[in-house]
């Protein structure tokens, strides 16, 4: 759950340190406050959610199972825990 969490963070703030990136190799400095309007903020912001919504989108559709597979559950064999898996 960490690493989802992780990748999730990662691609929300990749808009913002791109900009902060560009701002320090254009301007120089990151500390003037007109840079970092509420408006700017908000489109960031907005190309994170969007950007974060994507990979989300890639990740779900190629993770899983082939089609056709059908998942058996784990279950107690001769007192042992046989793990669950697919066929």
């Amino acid at each position: 759950m960490g690493r989802i969490i992780a990748i999730d963070a990662v691609f929300f703030l990749l808009p913002f340190a791109i900009y902060a990136a560009w701002l320090a190799f254009t301007k120089g400095s990151l500390s003037n406050l007109e840079d970092w309007q509420a408006r700017t903020i908000g489109y960031l912001a907005i190309a994170g959610a969007g950007l974060l919504l994507v990979a989300i989108a890639v990740f779900v559709s190629f993770q899983g199972n082939p089609p056709g597979e059908t998942y058996v559950p784990a279950r107690i064999e001769d007192g042992r825990i046989v793990p669950g898996h697919t066929e």
